[in-house]
């Protein structure tokens, strides 16, 4: 580890640098997160700037486009594409360009999961189940329609509940740091295996020395390592994500609206879709973050480093 990583548990002079400024800069209302951007698929300079903005001060940003229920996959396609994300996570729910269309189905093999129902689904981060070379550092949602009632999301930047878990106990970020914190089972489907067994950490760092986070609150088909810190730090999580911390973020996507994040913290309410007012929404998942591979991104960078 550098001298200078934040993330170090043997560094808390970094870790208290870091920390102050990512309190003092991360947005705490919902609204202070949107974006408004004339057409996604064209992001003039400042309508890109001031999501890279966002996403490096709070992991996630809203852009609220004019293409309203336009279906077009090329919108949100498009966008990822101007955040240097091209290659999206090719998925089992995923469509044959790697885009996944959320919405209820109820046949097929979908109707088995929640996120093609109208139920809640309860905290967690893309991708929770992948292997390790396959950690979803970016998510982007896109909406075409909303429902007619409910279907509003909550966020919460990972790096935060990571402030949160090692001010209250830096052994919880130890325990949650473990490779063999957090498990989910074997996937069968009539018998077959579709997917192996998964361990790994909740929190980790990617190569570029970015804070990664791997979580879901499901009770079931999920096993967490059995010790008392563990259970204590995963206690402390739940206690974070039920609670009204000014850092968690709540709004309901708009038609032409979308999210762009380092795949934080999310959850959604449940839904109600009541005849041609039915929820679609895209999401689009990388292994790269967000600005990671854009030669606007690198350039904004290092133009901040020498300023």
């Amino acid at each position: 580890m550098t001298e200078d990583n934040p993330f170090d548990l043997d560094n808390p002079a970094a870790y208290e640098a870091w920390r102050a400024r990512k309190l003092e800069t991360c947005p705490t209302r919902a609204e202070d997160l949107i974006v408004e951007v004339d057409d996604p698929r064209r992001l003039s300079r400042a309508e890109y700037d001031a999501i890279m903005d966002l996403c490096s001060r709070s992991n996630m940003a809203v852009y609220a486009g004019n293409t309203g229920t336009d279906p077009d996959k090329t919108i949100p396609a498009a966008l990822a594409g101007r955040f240097g994300l091209a290659q999206p996570d090719r998925n089992m729910g995923a469509d044959d360009d790697g885009i996944t269309a959320l919405r209820v189905v109820d046949e097929q093999w979908r109707n088995r999961y929640i996120p093609y129902s109208d139920r809640p689904i309860h905290w967690h981060t893309d991708g929770y189940y992948n292997e390790p070379d396959r950690q979803i550092r970016a998510l982007l949602l896109h909406c075409v329609r909303p429902a007619a009632r409910g279907g509003e999301n909550a966020l919460l930047d990972h790096e935060i509940a990571y402030i949160r878990l090692r001010d209250l106990d830096p052994s919880y970020i130890e325990a949650l740091m473990a490779p063999d914190a957090m498990t989910i089972p074997a996937n069968f489907v009539n018998g077959t295996r579709i997917r192996p067994a998964r361990s790994g950490p909740v929190f980790s760092l990617g190569r570029d020395g970015r804070l990664h986070m791997r979580y879901t609150a499901r009770k079931h088909s999920i096993e967490w390592r059995k010790d008392p810190v563990t259970g204590a730090a995963v206690k402390a999580l739940e206690t974070l994500l039920a609670s009204d911390d000014p850092f968690i973020h709540r709004l309901t996507l708009q038609p032409g609206w979308g999210l762009v994040s380092n795949n934080v913290l999310h959850n959604r309410s449940g839904f109600t879709d009541e005849g041609q007012q039915t929820r679609l929404l895209y999401r689009l998942r990388y292994y790269e973050p967000v600005g990671g591979h854009s030669t606007e991104a690198r350039a904004a960078g290092a133009s901040r480093s020498s300023g």
